[in-house]
């Protein structure tokens, strides 16, 4: 996982033991019964060793309910709806049996940026998902669908099974080469580097493991559908998730090279240089403009946070001085590459 938000879920867990699965089931169980619920939930715990510590419960199926889906041959979402309708279950603990492995990779709109997992909101041009035996995709887009920067991110869910982990890890591998997903850069080629890392392959990794030993550098989406091909500019950003502060750097398109470029085909003039303008990197929209004009600013200071698939972006000024223009206000919309401010 990423950011507290999951990445790669599999069925059964690998590395527990008979012993800890089944005092973590009887543990779920003490848990529904003591508060009374009936229905689909999910009773969610970290372990650690031999040891196991209670999370949360989520009083309903989880975006992984495939995994048990496809080892188990239970339809979750059926029983669920059976004990809506005030059904009893027509069978036991004893009737399920687990049969083989499944992996199930989210498919998100978010660029790797060797780890900095950057929204990439936007039109879906292309998605071709994979066929074959044991494979299934449940998908929340089409091809001509736009993903909103408001929402969740994820795109799709590719759900794979085989009669024991190395098979699945395999044909996982096989069934993302096939996905084809253009418009939008995806965590595609993430995934692929976490299941060929051979920590993964060994069950060595943890919730920490991505953002402290996974080393994603170079690895980028280059499925997003690119303005002209021209220059680009770095960005360092400050993000917040989940009330943890981050660094991050992104390459993007030059925003200067771009104000040149409209302001020549309109008028052939060769436009300015758009020094001093403040730009953001991607969609999204405005939560907070910490400045006005007439300000001074310092190169790194924050102008103002955006907003994008949950996640705040400190926009800054990358040069000293006053402030001529404030063009935005909490609550408006912009795109990669609006300038939001100019430095004078």
């Amino acid at each position: 996982q990423r950011r507290h938000q999951k990445l790669i879920e599999e069925a059964p867990a690998p590395g527990l033991s008979d012993d800890l699965r089944r005092a973590m089931g009887e543990a779920a169980l003490k848990v529904a019964l003591g508060c009374g619920y009936t229905n689909a939930g999910t009773v969610e715990f970290l372990v650690e060793g031999n040891d196991y510590f209670y999370l949360e419960m989520n009083t309903r199926l989880q975006v992984e309910h495939p995994v048990t889906e496809l080892v188990t041959g239970i339809d979750l979402v059926e029983q669920q709806l059976r004990m809506a309708a005030g059904e009893t279950l027509a069978f036991t603990q004893d009737d399920v049996r687990v049969s083989g492995h499944a992996i199930e990779v989210r498919i998100n709109a978010e660029d790797p940026a060797e780890g900095a997992f950057l929204p990439s909101p936007g039109r879906i041009d292309r998605l071709k998902v994979p066929d074959g035996y044991g494979i299934r995709f449940d998908a929340g887009y089409e091809a001509g669908d736009e993903v909103s920067q408001f929402y969740d991110n994820l795109i799709g869910k590719l759900v794979v099974w085989g009669h024991d982990r190395d098979t699945a890890i395999r044909r996982t591998l096989r069934a993302l080469d096939e996905t084809v997903v253009e418009g939008v850069a995806t965590t595609i080629p993430a995934d692929r580097a976490i299941l060929e890392h051979p920590d993964f392959r060994a069950v060595a990794h943890s919730t920490r493991w991505v953002e402290d030993t996974l080393d994603l550098t170079g690895v980028r989406d280059s499925s997003r559908a690119s303005d002209d091909g021209g220059p680009t500019v770095r960005r360092d950003l400050g993000v917040e998730v989940d009330g943890r502060r981050f660094s991050v750097s992104m390459w993007v398109p030059d925003p200067a090279a771009a104000v040149a470029r409209r302001r020549s085909s309109r008028s052939g003039d060769g436009g300015g240089s758009g020094d001093g303008n403040v730009t953001v990197p991607m969609q999204g929209t405005i939560v907070k403009v910490l400045v006005e004009v007439g300000d001074t600013v310092e190169a790194g200071d924050t102008v103002c946070v955006l907003e994008a698939m949950k996640m705040e972006n400190n926009i800054t000024a990358e040069t000293a001085g006053s402030v001529a223009e404030v063009r935005v206000a909490p609550g408006d919309s912009v795109g990669s590459g609006d300038i939001v401010a100019v430095i004078a």
